[in-house]
């Protein structure tokens, strides 16, 4: 039997080509986060192909969190400002289940150059200019989660403590509506870590208390990673969430 060429072509379903289409059209800004896209027979009409393969295509890209479907209004470009997306990246849920919105302390916002982690991580030269935040996470006034962020300078130039402090919303609404860059998903590394003196005083906890150490890199539209972060977690009164389906 002959052996399968390594260079032999893949062929994507038709909706699946669709859906590569209609993301280039997000990534391209042709529909901004929180507003509607054509209909399902528009977009047909659009692409040339049936109005089924576009409800397929965006189906798919519901169940990726790109699109929200609102019943009996259309399907919307999905949007970091829309209350319900702030439990999709933050997975810490308090013990007795009460979802409060916490409540995003700047502490420091400064400018340095990428390390070779840094640059790794955010795939860009060593000695770019990063910008790196310290921000704390509160519930009902309690600290909760100490993250040292770390982002891109050219990408987000006018980033600054003053911006930060101003802002009412997540970060990631933040980075949404000021830089036009939505975060589309993450990737974490989570072990557990003792604290130490600077976390013990940042978190309100005994010094070799047991935290959730979690390390995370963020992308968005073509899988181009845009932040990278590294975060304590203190699990006193809360745990970290996964849903596997």
């Amino acid at each position: 039997m002959p052996r399968m060429s390594q260079d032999a072509p893949t062929f994507s379903p038709l909706y699946r080509q669709i859906k590569a289409l209609i993301t280039q059209a997000l990534e391209a800004g042709e529909w901004r986060p929180g507003q509607v896209i054509p209909s399902e027979q528009e977009l047909a009409v659009r692409f040339g192909v049936s109005q089924g393969t576009v409800r397929k295509a965006i189906d798919e890209m519901a169940a990726e969190n790109l699109l929200v479907r609102k019943q009996g209004k259309g399907t919307y470009v999905a949007s970091h400002n829309d209350p319900r997306a702030l439990f999709r990246f933050l997975r810490l849920v308090p013990l007795d289940g009460d979802l409060s919105h916490p409540t995003s302390v700047p502490l420091d916002c400064w400018r340095a150059k990428a390390g070779q982690e840094a640059s790794r991580m955010l795939a860009i030269e060593p000695g770019a200019p990063i910008i790196i935040v310290r921000r704390l996470l509160q519930f009902a006034l309690k600290p909760v989660v100490i993250d040292e962020i770390y982002l891109s300078g050219e990408t987000f130039q006018g980033l600054t403590a003053e911006v930060l402090q101003s802002w009412n919303g997540s970060l990631y609404s933040l980075f949404e509506t000021r830089f036009g860059l939505r975060m589309i998903r993450a990737q974490e590394r989570i072990r557990a870590v003792a604290a130490d003196r600077n976390a013990s005083e940042a978190l309100k906890v005994a010094e070799g208390t047991p935290l959730l150490s979690v390390e995370r890199v963020t992308y968005t539209y073509g899988d181009k990673p845009v932040e990278w972060r590294r975060g304590l977690y203190s699990t006193a009164e809360h745990f970290y969430l996964n849903e596997l389906n």
